[in-house]
């Protein structure tokens, strides 16, 4: 019964969705889209589309994602919106990040994208731009995919916190105690695998497209590198999202090395209690805040 009720209630959001979407006016840039999605289908094949394509994406939208976080530091303005500002982003510290990321993305992470192709195959994930899902649907997958990668993330995040296994894997990510965007992604070769391993598994239930593959891609790359920005920047649109955690709960873990270990949302944290520190910290913050005021 209460599986009945709940489709029920997904099919009826649905249907409102739909709805409110024969309102919307018509996307300029859909058939600009279009045009280039059939181009490509015509000029490539699956296997470069899904290989080469990928890694395009995830190159391109990672270090764009980075470029505000990165120009940040050389705006004075932004400083007061720095979590840690006794502890500024240094050249040395960007470039040994920029190299492990270059090495991970290269040696790590293209083997594995290698592998798309004929994930795609096996599951017959459709490329045309028919079979598109509309951009709903995307969203609602995407969101989906965020919530199973959240659950995996953070206990197996808690679990390379151990003490008798953090210094040989997780001790790299925490090397800059003050993080900056472009170290999203800068962590041991097996961190690279253990909690990459929570990207796939929204694919492998929602995927029904390969336009996912990449929309999930730039949907994750856009909280990890936030989170990890360094800077708690107001009127920030992912702050919308029920329940995000953002850039201050993330900063207070690499603070701390203890607590807040989910990757997106707040939720497990709040069940296990590991946010607790951070709660304490929060409300000791707002009472040096009120004094100063006074």
């Amino acid at each position: 019964m209460a599986m009945n009720n709940s489709i029920n209630i997904l099919n009826s959001a649905y249907l409102a969705v739909e709805y409110i979407d024969s309102f919307l006016p018509d996307n300029p840039l859909q058939q600009p889209f279009k045009n280039a999605w059939n181009y490509m289908l015509d000029n490539y094949t699956k296997f470069q589309i899904a290989t080469w394509g990928s890694l395009i994406v995830h190159e391109v939208s990672y270090f764009l994602l980075c470029v505000p976080g990165f120009v940040f530091q050389f705006i004075p303005y932004m400083q007061k919106y720095k979590i840690q500002q006794d502890k500024p982003e240094t050249w040395e510290k960007q470039w040994k990040c920029f190299k492990t990321l270059i090495f991970n993305h290269f040696c790590i992470q293209l083997p594995l994208i290698c592998g798309t192709y004929y994930f795609t195959e096996y599951f017959n994930i459709p490329y045309e731009w028919e079979e598109m899902p509309r951009w709903y649907v995307l969203v609602a997958q995407c969101f989906g995919c965020a919530v199973i990668e959240d659950a995996w993330h953070y206990f197996l995040h808690r679990l390379l916190h151990h003490k008798r296994i953090y210094k040989y894997i997780h001790k790299v990510h925490h090397e800059f105690v003050s993080p900056f965007g472009m170290q999203a992604e800068y962590a041991h070769p097996l961190e690279t695998l253990i909690l990459g391993a929570g990207f796939f598994i929204g694919i492998i239930v929602f995927c029904n497209h390969v336009v996912l593959l990449w929309a999930w891609v730039i949907c994750r790359l856009m909280e990890t590198i936030d989170v990890h920005s360094g800077y708690d920047v107001p009127l920030n649109p992912l702050h919308l999202v029920p329940f995000y955690a953002g850039a201050r709960f993330h900063d207070f873990h690499h603070m701390n090395f203890i607590g807040n270990y989910a990757s997106t949302f707040t939720w497990w944290d709040r069940i296990f209690g590991t946010d607790s520190q951070f709660i304490a910290y929060q409300e000791k913050e707002k009472k040096k805040q009120f004094i100063t005021k006074k």
